[in-house]
């Protein structure tokens, strides 16, 4: 069965997640354009949308006609000659609703596992824990065709244990999108030994379709982009326990986030990026790559504590983001949560920021945000004149930021040395290309 026929019947589990509604709108958009096509008109497209919250799919089917709404908007030359045959549709307002009404149509939403039986692709999007989802997979393989093929939006959980664990015999890979799916153009493609190769041809077709650039990995815990970011991360865990031999534990944690993101050149400090993915994830990610990953210890007691502290991050359904290490408004850190005390201080109390400024030291004269550098079409010229600056600044800014560099170097490498990427420059593409960095951590300023 070919992409096009397979595409007429596809199910996502988890529809209504961040990481799956993201998914839905790429796939219903996909298949109102196969529909539009002459030698498509007269077909059946079914997107079946499962989800165990009935609210949340509500809200779901409001995102697929609000997204569908800008797509038409951008797309109006494209649907002006798809449409071309509807001469009732005239106005522009016209073609954009019926547009809206097609992406739409092709959805069915629900919270039975039933309604996925009939596709023939079905993407899994839930939580990032191996015993719901091979209980998941389970069902699905009973109830859906012997030709269905799976695929799973896990960051982390090895793609060979869901697969001996659903005895899917191959029918799986690990097609890891990331936040958010419709704006980010990377996606990690993860076969097990035992992937069938027809299904990973399948998948690279799938990725030309949705517009995304294809990174493979190796199918080992965490793979390419989170087995950097959680020792990214875990780094940033041991430096603010270094620094509280100086500083109060949030005020250590000020630092950190705001070294990472100023000193590295980033678009969020560490702390606001494990916010943004939600502590809890982060958590979940760092508990599977413990375990099957025994050359490292990648778990930490102070991410067990805010876990059960509740303190999660992530985002809202209207994408606000929640407090979390950081405390937001308008999607902004505005403070920092102080464990010891269970609450937040702002950034605007008695002044501290200021007096923790002082201590984090001047910037190089070279450093320019990198907002401004991502658009700087000499920004290679320009990252390299900072780094060779901040090699010479004698600050606790600079110290941290340096070693923190060399860190992020020493974990690209690893994950070459040890086969999970092919490539240096697949372990900097992903970091690039998915967590939108400047340089990737393989490189020569350091």
């Amino acid at each position: 069965m070919n992409l096009d026929d397979r595409l007429t019947n596809v199910a996502i589990i988890g529809a209504a997640g961040k990481m799956g509604s993201g998914i839905a709108l790429l796939l219903a958009q996909e298949m109102a354009f196969q529909k539009l096509k002459t030698a498509n008109k007269d077909k059946v497209y079914r997107l079946n949308l499962i989800d165990m919250d009935d609210q949340a799919l509500d809200g779901l089917v409001a995102y697929l006609k609000s997204q569908a709404l800008r797509t038409a908007e951008k797309s109006m030359v494209l649907l002006r000659d798809l449409y071309a045959d509807r001469q009732d549709l005239v106005e522009n307002s016209e073609i954009i609703q019926q547009f809206v009404e097609d992406v739409v149509s092709v959805a069915r939403v629900g919270t039975d596992l039933i309604l996925a039986a009939k596709s023939h692709l079905v993407f899994e999007a839930i939580v990032e824990n191996i015993d719901i989802k091979i209980p998941i997979f389970k069902q699905l393989k009973e109830m859906c065709a012997q030709d269905t093929y799976f695929f799973t939006n896990t960051s982390s959980v090895p793609i060979h244990l869901l697969n001996d664990g659903a005895k899917l015999n191959g029918r799986i890979i690990g097609f890891h999108f990331y936040n958010p799916p419709p704006v980010q153009k990377l996606a990690e493609l993860i076969p097990a030994k035992e992937t069938k190769q027809e299904l990973v041809d399948l998948s690279y077709e799938i990725a030309d379709r949705l517009k995304k650039k294809i990174f493979l990995s190796a199918d080992v815990a965490g793979f390419i982009g989170n087995g950097h970011f959680l020792r990214d991360g875990l780094h940033a865990i041991y430096e603010v326990e270094r620094l509280m031999k100086d500083f109060k534990r949030f005020e250590a944690i000020y630092i950190v986030n705001k070294v990472s993101q100023d000193l590295l050149l980033r678009p969020m400090g560490i702390f606001q990026l494990i916010d943004y993915v939600g502590v809890d994830v982060f958590f979940f990610i760092s508990k599977i790559m413990d375990k099957y990953i025994e050359t490292d210890k990648l778990d930490h007691p102070f991410l067990d504590a805010m876990y059960e502290k509740k303190v999660l991050g992530g985002q809202r359904a209207d994408g606000s983001q929640k407090d979390g290490f950081l405390k937001y408004e308008k999607n902004r850190p505005v403070g920092v949560y102080n464990f010891e005390a269970g609450e937040y201080v702002m950034f605007s109390d008695n002044g501290w920021t200021s007096e923790v400024d002082k201590k984090i030291g001047n910037y190089p004269q070279a450093w320019v945000p990198w907002k401004v550098l991502l658009r700087d079409a000499s920004k290679n010229n320009k990252i390299k004149e900072f780094f060779d600056q901040l090699k010479a600044t004698k600050t606790l800014g600079a110290e941290l930021a340096l070693t923190y560099l060399k860190r992020s170097k020493e974990i690209g490498q690893q994950l070459v040395d040890s086969g999970i990427s092919q490539t240096p420059e697949d372990v900097n593409g992903v970091l690039m290309n998915g967590f939108f960095h400047l340089y990737g951590p393989i490189n020569d300023y350091i």
